[in-house]
């Protein structure tokens, strides 16, 4: 539907004429708010294709609640006093994706040939439903066939005792609990290598490097309470309609009592617009929609160095017209280090360039800066709009600064919080799931175990791929995820997958990772987190921590999908028991048959974090394992926070050339990671289709491309590589001038392996540098 809408930026309550000449746009948009009924019709959809067993909704009930389910979609926080439904549509989208009553059996398999099923989309391949048996890959036949448990353990154990073992890969999703994530760590150091890349290395590992450089703590400082006491929040590149959809409560309620919301992305998202609250009932009836943002700035795509750097400038005119009475001076003076070389460059960059790198105009962002400038408490909120760039640690460390400068991290009602995706991805490297050895206390776990860790360092995701292509390379492990499909490069990488000797992969569906096998594959199915978990010791229950470092305790009531299935701590054990020499200190038995064994590890591995660990495991809203940067202890080198001084002011590192765009990927709002439940992106405007290029329609003008034209993407990295996806719709969307966007993981293949943030080697998936060709 066509809306009249204002193109660029604007400020709730100007009128049109002040800021520009309203325009009939035909642009594709949604014409509603987040939430609504449209969420509740996106849970009945998806309830109605997944024929989800009936006791879905009891799962549903207890999710997120203590002593319940804890959600295997995002890792927002869980509230000490829930709502009665404490979901939110992307949340049941992803129980009832595991509730299925589809079941993906071997004689699926014996129907179709792996080779068949590659041309097969990611949607389809995941709607045959939950995996049932443990399968071997027969090449001769070209396809998957059942084999027993054992058979399996005992062909992976020879093989890793066969080979180098810093020649293996121990590859983690982000969904895995604690229990499980930490002997999987144990078992690859046992084993003897530090190859532990995780999902964080593609999406915020920028965040881990650049907030444990600069405060000392690799995680944000907010915890839920301090969104009920802050008086503005920034927000920058995170889309949480889509991506953390129980979110909008705590912003709803902030924008209800006053709290300033101002958001600079380069996708006006309605999740950070407007919202209808599904479970107030006058909202519903009456369509009487909350304003989010009050400021809702787009950007261009690479822009918020120079847009933070103009918030900056502006705020320190306003210190020196008051005479020093804005910067927090004596926070900065006993806190931070490094403020006298960051003012320098903030009064050197002029608004000339501000201005150009960031696409956005002065008085739009002094503008934004009152509001910074009127709070007294001030959350900065991120997502991959900020890390998934080649600066994205300038872009975090731009972000720190402008909190820093008036004290806002280490008091309640301010600090950083960076939006993490998976459900349990920032806690799996809490407990050891990391390349980086100091990041791991390996003294204790020597001590503990009676072995001697690897001390050098391992691969991350990026230098994975890079060791592929040169055959370093030649087992990998997947405990869950789609490794394959969301990783750049994907042409380059699917050849080179299939030289490995040895592939393996732990998951509840099919995904395209399964059709690219090593000489020797296995594809092992496991429980899900909303399913009965019995062992010797009898029910056992998992534990997750959220993106405020809140520890819960999940139970899953569920019967299992098939007798067949393991938990994935029995598979990483079963493993671990086949390829390893016998160790006194080493129970697999005993910790498969009682996970609270396993918590206990823990806890003595990382005591002043886990203690009680399961005595404290269903509090209320979980128990907190504390963050120094909260208290104002930092971490760092220096022993203070530090502050910085960019050298750039875009994170990209293409320069703007004629007909060349910055490419921007991004999910549906049917979509979790590469998960595709459906063909609907409602919040967007946009159904029944994924292989779409979206433009603004002044873009297509000068291009001379009009809706519905079938165009091809070209890369334009200038790296010698060709990198094409042919076949994409035009759709006309509002977006800032220079930039377009599609999906992702479809459109992963134009973005180059070295593209990637410099110092995390985070992929760059925000700005990528394409073409745009008509189809011939």
């Amino acid at each position: 539907m066509a809306t009249l809408k204002l193109v660029g930026s604007y400020r709730q309550g100007q009128s049109a004429r002040e800021h520009a000449m309203p325009v009939q746009s035909d642009t594709v948009d949604y014409d509603g708010a987040s939430g609504g009924w449209g969420s509740l019709r996106g849970i009945v959809e998806t309830t109605a294709r997944e024929m989800a067993s009936p006791g879905a909704l009891d799962t549903l009930r207890r999710q997120n609640k203590a002593g319940g389910f804890m959600c295997v979609s995002c890792a927002w926080g869980k509230p000490k006093h829930p709502h009665a439904f404490e979901f939110c549509e992307n949340g049941a989208k992803a129980t009832l994706w595991e509730l299925t009553s589809g079941r993906c059996t071997p004689e699926f398999f014996a129907k179709h040939s792996v080779t068949e099923l590659r041309g097969w989309s990611d949607h389809d391949l995941e709607q045959q439903g939950r995996l049932t048996h443990p399968l071997r890959y027969d090449a001769a036949s070209d396809r998957y066939v059942p084999c027993d448990w054992q058979e399996a353990f005992s062909a992976i154990g020879a093989e890793l005792k066969a080979i180098e073992p810093t020649s293996a890969v121990f590859y983690a999703s982000g969904r895995a609990s604690l229990e499980t994530s930490y002997l999987y760590a144990l078992f690859a150091r046992l084993y003897g290598h530090n190859n532990l890349p995780d999902s964080s290395n593609m999406c915020h590992e920028t965040t881990s490097i650049a907030l444990k450089e600069l405060i000392g703590s690799p995680v944000g400082t907010c915890v839920l309470e301090d969104f009920e006491q802050c008086d503005a929040i920034f927000f920058f590149g995170q889309n949480t309609g889509t991506n953390s959809p129980r979110f909008l409560h705590p912003l709803q309620k902030a924008a209800e009592r006053g709290c300033k919301i101002v958001t600079f992305n380069p996708i006006q998202e309605k999740g950070l617009t407007s919202f209808i609250n599904p479970q107030r009932p006058v909202q519903m009836l009456t369509g009487r929609e909350t304003s989010i943002s009050s400021q809702y700035l787009q950007l261009r795509p690479g822009g918020d160095i120079a847009a933070i750097m103009g918030l900056c400038k502006t705020i320190l005119a306003e210190d020196e017209r008051s005479g020093g009475a804005v910067i927090d001076r004596t926070f900065i003076n006993e806190h931070c280090t490094g403020f006298e070389t960051f003012r320098a460059k903030v009064e050197a960059t002029s608004w000339n360039s501000i201005e150009l790198d960031s696409g956005l105009g002065r008085a739009d962002i002094e503008a934004a800066a009152q509001v910074y400038l009127q709070a007294e408490r001030v959350i900065g909120v991120y997502g991959m709009g900020l890390t998934q760039h080649v600066h994205g640690f300038e872009n975090i460390a731009m972000l720190v600064n402008l909190l820093l400068m008036r004290g806002h991290i280490g008091r309640p009602g301010a600090g950083i919080c960076p939006v993490r995706g998976h459900s349990n991805v920032q806690g799996q490297r809490t407990v050891g799931i990391a390349e980086k050895p100091e990041l791991v206390p390996l003294d204790r776990l020597a001590e503990q175990f009676g072995f001697q860790p690897p001390r050098d360092q391992g691969m991350n995701t990026v230098e994975m791929c890079e060791g592929l292509l040169d055959g370093k390379v030649q087992a990998f492990i997947g405990l869950g995820g789609n490794f394959l499909r969301a990783i750049p490069d994907q042409p380059r990488i699917e050849p080179a997958w299939q030289g490995m000797r040895l592939t393996v992969q732990i998951a509840t569906k099919l995904n395209r990772s399964h059709l690219f096998n090593g000489r020797i594959a296995y594809l092992l199915p496991c429980l899900g987190r909303s399913e009965e978990d019995l062992q010797s010791g009898g029910l056992q229950t998992v534990t997750i921590e959220d993106s405020f470092s809140h520890i819960h305790g999940s139970l899953g009531h569920r019967k299992p999908a098939s007798e067949h299935l393991k938990s994935e701590t029995a598979i990483v054990a079963g493993m671990a028991k086949e390829t390893l020499p016998p160790n006194p200190k080493v129970r697999w038995d005993d910790w498969t048959g009682d996970y609270g064994l396993v918590r206990d590890l823990i806890a003595e591995t990382y005591p002043e974090e886990f203690y009680r660990m399961n005595e404290r495991m269903f509090q209320p809203g979980g128990f907190y394992r504390g963050n120094k940067a909260r208290e104002r202890v930092w971490k760092t080198e220096t022993g203070k926070a530090q502050f910085t001084a960019p050298d750039m002011l875009a994170a990209t590192d293409v320069p703007d050339a004629d007909g060349r765009y910055r490419l921007i990927t991004l999910r549906s709002n049917d979509q979790f990671n590469t998960t595709v439940y459906g063909y609907s992106d409602r919040l967007r405007g946009i159904e029944g289709k994924r292989d779409v290029v979206l433009i603004n329609p002044e873009e297509m003008r000068r291009a001379g491309f009009v809706a519905g034209q079938r165009v091809s993407l070209v890369g334009d990295a200038q790296d010698g590589r060709a990198r094409r996806i042919d076949g994409l719709e035009v759709v006309p969307f509002d977006l800032p001038d220079g930039s377009i966007a599609g999906y992702y993981p479809e459109l992963n293949p134009l973005i180059p392996l070295q593209h990637h943030d410099r110092k995390s080697k985070t992929p760059a998936c925000k700005a990528v540098p394409v073409r745009i060709e008509a189809a011939a």
